[in-house]
């Protein structure tokens, strides 16, 4: 099974860079899991973020 590095970036109301992580996941629904795991861990799950494939797909977006 072959694991992609997906980054998941939370940002603050003016645009900085509240948490920037790489995430090890087979596929999409994996690195969704994951990151709604670590947003909920650091209580972002309301804050705008993203996570994106190494090929620029966006997997998941929230504002």
């Amino acid at each position: 099974m072959r694991h992609e590095n997906i980054f998941l970036t939370v940002y603050s109301n003016k645009g900085e860079a509240l948490l920037d992580e790489q995430i090890e996941a087979a596929n999409d629904q994996e690195a969704k899991e994951i990151g709604f795991q670590k947003l909920k861990e650091n209580n972002y799950e309301d804050t705008t973020h993203r996570l994106v494939s190494p090929d620029a797909r966006l997997v998941l977006f929230h504002r």
